[in-house]
């Protein structure tokens, strides 16, 4: 999706890991706080959530084609992307306003720069996407960790160490159409580990990068990127705005 950057500004340093295990942090790694290396506490779902993933299956998904099986793998009540396997797309459309909550993790790949360590993506109705990246100690940009992907880098970098688990809430607005015509953007409020780092962002783009498109007024899935790293998802839920 997206090309690799030559230069990345980065505040701690990072150290060698064996290739079998990414989620294991080299003996050297050093967090800039202590709480950075502590997992976010997981949120139930609220009372009237839609709970798209709850560790167990893969029931309320599909891949990228909209009939296809998942391919990712299912272990301990986490999914996980794999290389080649594609995106993943649920079977359920969302229109109107709603909030969804999403926990990750990202691998730990000190080779890696730039986009090239722990990419994937959140993508509502498939449209408009929340980056997801290891982007920890880095000055954030508008493809980082955070950011609604070429649109607006994130107000603050709020990421935790890689291979510590993180949280999105989004707060999303669709864009207005009258007459066939967009008579106002679609909007997020975004909340990484419990930091606001987008409120009510006007989201310019109708299709960020490797979206799925179609038209605007009509409802779409929630999608997440398989990127070609092994980035972890559990607790997926969507709560529709009354």
């Amino acid at each position: 999706m997206r090309p690799l950057l030559t230069f990345a500004f980065v505040l701690v340093p990072f150290v060698a890991l064996a290739a079998d295990d990414p989620y294991k942090l080299g003996d050297t790694f050093k967090a800039a706080k202590p709480e950075d290396l502590k997992d976010v506490a997981s949120t139930a779902p609220p009372e009237g959530a839609v709970v798209l993933f709850d560790g167990k299956d893969f029931s309320k998904w599909v891949k990228r084609d909209g009939k296809s099986e998942v391919k990712w793998t299912l272990k301990g009540g986490v999914m996980e992307g794999v290389k080649g396997h594609g995106d993943i797309i649920t079977r359920d459309v969302f229109g109107g306003k709603f909030k969804l909550h999403v926990e990750f993790r990202v691998p730990y790949e000190p080779g890696g720069s730039g986009q090239g360590r722990g990419n994937s993506g959140v993508y509502l109705q498939g449209r408009y996407e929340v980056q997801i990246l290891d982007s920890y100690g880095l000055k954030s940009g508008k493809n980082d960790c955070g950011a609604i992907y070429g649109v607006a880098a994130p107000a603050v970098n709020a990421c935790k160490a890689p291979t510590v688990w993180q949280s999105y809430d989004i707060e999303f607005t669709p864009p207005k159409v009258e007459n066939g015509k967009k008579t106002e953007p679609a909007r997020m409020t975004v909340s990484h580990n419990g930091i606001t780092i987008h409120d009510d962002v006007a989201v310019t783009s109708d299709n960020t990068t490797s979206g799925l498109g179609g038209d605007i007024s009509k409802p779409g899935p929630i999608l997440l990127q398989d990127h070609g790293h092994p980035v972890q998802f559990r607790n997926v839920w969507l709560l529709p705005a009354k």
